[in-house]
This record gives structure tokens, sequence and C-alpha cells, in this order.
């Protein structure tokens, strides 16, 4: 087995430094424009960030399961050598843009990763605004343990990309030079992923590199100032409301559909769809 570390767990102390420091520059340089923190929901934030560290825990163990068995099945093996670990992180953010992707364009994976778009503000917290049920993430990596690559170097690179895009959710940085703009995720490129307005809905899914989105149609640049959060906000910061609103209103939806085939579509078509007119089986009152 690999000896690889946890990068999350070890980048905890600099996820707090930095947050502290953005909180401090706010204090000291005010933007009318930039929507800085405010108490209720940096606690919202970090809270679900302390939960899913606890919820993790217990989704690793069947999904480690699963990859080992694929693992044991497969004859394929990828070493873990100093050359191959950049193969195999590539490897992996291509496999993150299709599942982040997925995520919202699929109404039930919608509703895990929501979450992490649910606050108004865009700030070193809402990075660690983050689900508390990320098994339905683990499907789209299933072709690289196949593809002969250790579970424990699937995770330390997963882990890898999640510590990258911690600094990027940020108003406080503007633009990186060209070349860097035009290869990576940065802060523009996240703004405009975390916007709720019009043309940037469902834009920018990359994780390290943003290269994906421009080869797959989905990259949009920072053009007007974003408009965080949903298109249908919350009004509450419970976390447990947080964690599972959308899992709530999928099951009403699923209740008061008519069809079977309006049950499957409600978790299965992306999250603003509803049956309209032709949908509804004859006979059915407008």
């Amino acid at each position: 087995m690999p000896n690889l570390p946890n990068v999350v767990l070890w980048s905890i102390p600099a996820f707090v430094l930095l947050t502290v420091l953005e909180v401090v520059s706010y204090r000291f340089h005010p933007d009318e424009e930039e929507q800085g923190y405010t108490v209720k929901d940096t606690a919202t934030s970090l809270t679900m960030g302390l939960g899913s560290l606890a919820f993790d825990a217990a989704w690793k163990i069947p999904i480690v399961a699963i990859y080992s068995g694929l693992y044991e099945l497969t004859p394929l093996r990828v070493p873990v050598l100093w050359w191959t670990v950049p193969l195999i992180l590539l490897a992996q953010d291509f496999f993150y843009y299709w599942s982040h992707r997925g995520h919202h364009v699929i109404r039930i994976l919608w509703a895990c990763h929501v979450v992490h778009h649910s606050s108004k503000h865009y700030n070193l917290s809402t990075a660690l605004r983050q689900p508390w049920t990320s098994a339905t993430t683990w499907v789209f990596y299933v072709p690289m343990i196949l593809a002969g690559v250790h579970p424990a170097a699937l995770a330390f690179c997963s882990s890898a990309n999640l510590v990258y895009q911690f600094w990027i959710h940020t108003e406080r940085i503007d633009r990186l030079p060209r070349p860097l703009e035009f290869v990576l995720n940065t802060p523009s490129h996240h703004r405009v992923h975390h916007a709720s307005q019009g043309g940037y809905l469902d834009r920018n899914f990359g994780g390290i590199l943003i290269l994906f989105d421009r080869m797959f149609g989905s990259f949009t640049p920072e053009t007007t100032k974003p408009v965080y959060g949903l298109t249908k906000n919350l009004s509450t910061h419970n976390p447990l409301l947080v964690a599972t609103h959308e899992y709530a209103a999928i099951a009403r939806d699923v209740a008061a559909a008519t069809s079977w085939r309006d049950r499957v579509r409600h978790l299965t078509n992306g999250p603003g769809w509803q049956p309209g007119p032709t949908d509804r089986p004859e006979g059915t009152a407008a």
C-alpha cells in the first residue's frame, strides 16, 4: 500500500490561518463591492466542514471496500512513483470534472453538492462548506481503479485537488497572469461557478485545471460581478437543514408526481425540472 499523507488533515492549520487573515483583511481594507464575512454564515460553513470530516470517515468504509474489491479484480497496476503521481492527479482531475458536472445536472446528485453553493457569500470559509452525503462521487472514479490506480493513490490525489480549491474561494484576488488563467482554475473562474445568475449557471466545473471546461464547452469568463448563492436561497443557517433540504424537496416532488416516469425524472433530470403540460398523463387536469 502506498504510504501517502492525508493532505486535507495536514492542511487544516493553513485553512484556519488563511481564513483569519482574510477576515482581518476585510477589517482593514473593506470593499463595498465584496460580500466579506457574517457571523452566522461563517459559523454554518465551519460547522458543515467539521461535520463533513466525520461523515466522510463513515462513508469511506463502504467506498474503500468497493474500491479494494475492484482493485483486486483488475490485473492492471499503476506504480506510485515520482513521475506517475502527476499523471494520476491529471486523471483524477479529469474524472473530477465529470463528477462535478454530473452533480450539477442530475438532481439526486445535486442534492449532495447544493450544500457547497448554499452560501450567499464567497470567501475562504465557503470552501469549507462541504456536504455530509458525499458517497455519490465514488462511482465516477471507478475507471481509475479498474485501470490499476491504487485506492490510496486516488485518495491522495482527490485530497490534493480539494486542498487546491481552497484558495480560489476568495474575492480578494482579482485575476492572475493570462497564461495561468488559461490553464488553471482560479478565483475569477470559480467565482463564476458559484454565481447564480443567467449565463453563469452550471459553468466552470474544473478542479485544478480549467482546460477541461475549455475542451468540453462549459467555460465562461468572469465579465460581470457574480451574485452568489442559489436561484432560490435558503432562509436558514441550521446545518441539518442545509445538509438535507434538497433531499426533502425531492421527496416532496416524488410524492406529488402523478406517474412513475415523472418520479424517476425528478431524480435524474436537472435541479429545476418540473413536469410541463405535455408531461401530464391523459385525463390529468392542468
